[in-house]
């Protein structure tokens, strides 16, 4: 492996990062058999040793794999972006036998109540642990995740900008999102008729925000300045995908800046006593963008193919507006 791709080529990066989100998932589904399968190809390959497993116990205390710490064999002293661990999290599993646990965790997400789960306090923690003490401060940590998996690395990415003051390269592969998107398909709804309904849910999401939830917007601005230089790279499939960034653009700019930090599930939180914020309110991202249909458009095996099948391209979205 050339580490120079990792300064100068993002389709290397991406590969990597997807590889050995799927070397995750192939662990936990040997894992009853106490056999790896064909998970060691996905990082040999790419010079990576498995340093460590990120486990979580079941209510019988059967433990299960939800993440795993890769290390790099090659020094990178001279590859400022190149990494020395990367932490990697996987997505539901597919079979509903295995994934009682991650269904559990799908239902923390729709009640904002990821950031507090077992998964997600440990992974945080794995983090902390490598990188805090002065003796590794020029470690460099890659975090990746497919959907549920991306979702985690969003809130240890995220609690280590706002807790510690570090930007750490994160991945995010199709991370779910609840959207009105897909009603408006099914209804057929025109370009014109989004803008509309989108620019009215601003405008009254920005209403309440300067009024009865002033403290709510208040604290979330404070939060969208604290993240603003934390750009993670997200993944998504046209056809599996997430409109909150493109959003923003279709409102007048004052509304959209003052909006696009508000949820109406986080206010309604709020008026019964608990903050919260959707994962997805993110101030900054760069924007990967897929219309193929070569693939399942919520698979993570479409984010190891070249460039030349995905035909990606890209956006880079900041707070404030550049």
């Amino acid at each position: 492996m050339n580490f120079v791709s990792f300064r100068n080529n993002e389709e290397h990066r991406r590969c990597i990062a997807a590889c050995l989100v799927k070397a995750t998932s192939i662990m936990e589904e040997h894992r009853r058999a106490n056999d790896m399968g064909l998970a060691p190809p996905w990082w040999q390959s790419f010079h990576f040793d498995l340093q460590d497993l990120l486990k979580c116990c079941t209510e019988n205390a059967e433990e299960f794999i939800y993440g795993a710490v890769f290390k790099s064999r090659h020094p990178v002293y001279h590859q400022p972006s190149a990494p020395n661990y990367i932490f990697a999290f996987r997505g539901t599993m597919p079979r509903p036998a295995k994934s009682i646990q991650d269904l559990y965790n799908d239902i923390k997400v729709m009640l904002s109540e990821l950031p507090c789960c077992k998964r997600t306090e440990k992974a945080r923690q794995a983090v902390i642990n490598m990188l805090l003490p002065m003796a590794k401060g020029n470690v460099q940590v890659w975090l990746a995740g497919h959907s549920l998996g991306a979702l985690l690395a969003l809130e240890v990415g995220k609690a280590m900008a706002e807790h510690h003051g570090i930007y750490l390269q994160t991945f995010l592969f199709n991370p779910p999102i609840v959207s009105p998107m897909p009603a408006f398909n099914l209804l057929h709804a025109t370009e014109a008729a989004k803008r509309d309904v989108f620019t009215w849910s601003y405008r009254f999401k920005a209403a309440l925000g300067a009024t009865v939830m002033r403290k709510h917007s208040d604290r979330m601005e404070r939060l969208f300045q604290c993240l603003s230089s934390w750009v993670p790279e997200l993944y998504v499939n046209d056809r599996d995908f997430i409109d909150y960034f493109e959003q923003r653009h279709m409102v007048e700019e004052r509304i959209g800046r003052e909006a696009m930090k508000l949820s109406y599930r986080d206010m309604l939180f709020r008026l019964i006593g608990s903050d919260k914020e959707q994962p997805h309110l993110l101030p900054s991202v760069r924007m990967w963008k897929t219309s193929t249909t070569l693939f399942d458009a919520h698979g993570l095996m479409q984010w190891w193919k070249p460039d030349s099948e995905l035909m990606l391209s890209s956006r880079k979205f900041t707070y404030p507006e550049a």
